[in-house]
């Protein structure tokens, strides 16, 4: 059977190393972000900026922070969700191993923030899951017990000689003992605890439900406050800009204009709101017991909780959705509901 086939070890390696490599990754971002507003980092970004190639971006130091803040973030959201499908990669779902090739493509560029070694080190780890022996592993294709061999060896062995016909074993008697218990024929233990399995097995955990429950809380509350930022500063950008200044007194210092303000408060809500309803919906297919959707959502709750991680160094608030997240990514993780989703 294809689920009794030993794993390669070069997709243990590369499994590890995209799952160690991408929890680095999201380290060193925090690191990074924690450090962005220090003069040593303003002194390098405006330097970067007073020569070329940074002189021809158009942006100032204020502005170019704000773009590493937020390549940053996408950096560690990749990078959790890389970690996760990491895992499933070593559980040989095949889902997963094109899910952390995808993830590793953006994850790739927007690590270049953290130094580039580690996101080159996922990336590279994806593109080994393609290749053989861990190619065949995932198709299903025993591997070869030795070296690759030349067509035609070993040659043929020699025709074994004819057996010599023997006579039919004697017809059993009535004397003859029985080898065993005869299988029970009616009701009985064994049918009584199949049954029982079949309906664990079919019952929803109520892990599974807590788990959808939390998503659609979280994941519909921030879509609703996101949604009401972007309408409020559409609709009364003074008053958002005015209550930024009076707690960031030093904004109009560091030159952050009121239009850079609003359009990355735009982009923000657009991409978060998105990511919200894509998790509500998510939800609603691992509740229908799909199991794709599970990888996809633990993949999303991960992702979501480094982003929030990172965000709770501006606001202390973030740690809740956070803890949240992490709270939903166990609850998917439990046996009883890997086993659930086993049985589908």
């Amino acid at each position: 059977m294809t689920e009794t086939l030993p794993r390669p070890r070069q997709v243990t390696m590369a499994g590890w190393m995209i799952i160690g490599g991408s929890i680095l990754v999201v380290a060193t971002v925090f690191e990074t972000v924690t450090n962005l507003h220090t003069l040593e980092t303003r002194q390098a970004v405006s330097e970067f900026l007073s020569q070329p190639p940074g002189e021809g971006l158009g942006l100032d130091v204020p502005g170019a922070l704000l773009v590493l803040r937020t390549v940053s973030m996408v950096a560690a959201g990749c990078a959790a969700v890389a970690a996760v499908l990491g895992f499933h990669v070593l559980r040989r779902n095949r889902s997963a191993r094109v899910g952390v090739t995808v993830v590793a493509v953006p994850l790739f560029f927007t690590g270049m923030v953290t130094g580039g070694f580690l996101s080159s080190l996922v990336a590279a780890s994806a593109l080994l899951l393609w290749l053989e022996p861990a190619r065949n592993w995932f198709d299903g294709i025993p591997a070869k017990s030795g070296p690759e061999r030349a067509a035609g060896w070993p040659p043929p062995l020699p025709d074994a000689p004819p057996e010599t016909p023997q006579s039919p074993p004697p017809a059993p008697t009535e004397q003859t003992p029985a080898t065993g218990p005869r299988p029970h024929q009616g009701f009985g233990a064994p049918t009584m605890q199949t049954g029982v399995d079949a309906v664990r097995t079919e019952r929803r955990p109520l892990a599974v439900m807590w788990a959808c429950v939390l998503t659609w809380v979280l994941s519909g509350t921030t879509a609703l406050m996101m949604g009401l930022s972007a309408l409020v500063i559409a609709l009364e950008p003074e008053l958002v800009l005015d209550e930024l200044r009076r707690q960031n007194p030093d904004l109009t210092a560091e030159g952050v204009t009121d239009h850079l303000v609003q359009v990355a408060t735009y982009v923000t809500a657009g991409v978060t709101v998105v990511w919200a309803v894509a998790a509500i919906v998510l939800a609603v297919f691992v509740l229908r017991r799909v199991g794709w959707a599970r990888v996809a959502l633990l993949a999303s709750a991960a992702a979501a909780g480094a982003v929030c991680l990172v965000g709770s160094l501006g606001s202390v608030l973030m740690v809740l959705p956070a803890f949240g997240c992490a709270v939903t990514f166990s609850l998917l993780l439990r046996p009883e509901v890997r086993a659930w989703f086993a049985g589908a």
